[in-house]
């Protein structure tokens, strides 16, 4: 039987430490009012629910919540609690999360299918998408990933900034040297402040991302790392923000927070 929002803030009032898993695919929004979509929660995810910000605490529609596996924050929908059950003690399959780069390595030909999986399949880019058939570039690089039990944080520069750096040379991909690079590395563009785009990279100076319709494609496709004036458009103008690359070797470890609380 589906929790009511009461009896969700009843339960918490009795256990503040309790965590919820998500039966099915919902998604979290900006503002309680369903504003703007921020994530997507795939059947599996896990959360726990904060003390909202600001004065919304006493809203009658959404929950503020945090996910356990990224850390990451948004509201859901009163009506999306019928997709709600409380969590497994023991936890589920989905949040153990794989560690170590040989394990991962071993996973990456799984995670590259995924990506070609979800290019062959009809999609639009969705800001905030992580779950097919529509996502947003880091929505997708961490499905790809979750798909093989392995965690990254939420956004592109989140990614970044948790992954190995690689020492790739902008003079070299330029010259059509991309040695340093392996299929499952990530490639990151954006400003000199903050990467806000990623895709994954597939050999061949080739990576699979899905694009916004301000670069000149709405969803997932494949560019080349190059300023070649016989590139596509889009790939000349990614280039021309390409920041880096990184390696994923671990998992990230999120909800240890909710881990202690549950201790």
């Amino acid at each position: 039987m589906a929790m009511t929002l009461a009896e969700v803030r009843s339960r918490l009032v009795a256990n503040p430490a309790e965590v919820f898993e998500t039966q099915a695919n919902v998604n979290l929004y900006k503002s309680p009012n369903a504003e703007s979509l921020v994530t997507q929660a795939a059947a599996g995810r896990q959360f726990a629910i904060e003390t909202a910000p600001e004065a919304a605490e006493s809203n009658d529609q959404a929950l503020w919540i945090r996910l356990c596996e990224d850390d990451y924050p948004g509201w859901l929908l009163a009506s999306d609690l019928a997709k709600v059950a409380i969590a497994s003690p023991k936890g589920s399959a989905a949040a153990m999360p794989v560690e170590g780069r040989a394990e991962i390595e071993a996973r990456l030909p799984k995670v590259l299918a995924f990506v070609q999986t979800a290019l062959m399949t009809p999609n639009e880019y969705l800001w905030g998408g992580t779950v097919a058939p529509h996502y947003d570039c880091s929505g997708l690089m961490q499905a790809a990933f979750w798909s093989e039990g392995v965690w990254l944080p939420r956004d592109a520069y989140q990614q970044e900034a948790f992954l190995e750096t690689l020492p790739v040379m902008v003079e070299a991909l330029a010259a059509g040297d991309y040695s340093v690079l392996e299929a499952g590395d990530l490639v990151f563009f954006g400003t000199p402040e903050r990467a806000t785009h990623v895709g994954i990279y597939v050999g061949d100076g080739c990576y699979i991302h899905s694009s916004g319709k301000d670069m000149g494609r709405n969803g997932i496709a494949v560019d080349r790392l190059t300023p070649d004036a016989a590139a596509p458009t889009v790939s000349r103008r990614y280039f021309e923000t390409f920041r880096g690359a990184g390696r994923v070797v671990q998992s990230y470890r999120g909800g240890q927070e909710f881990a202690a609380r549950k201790a």
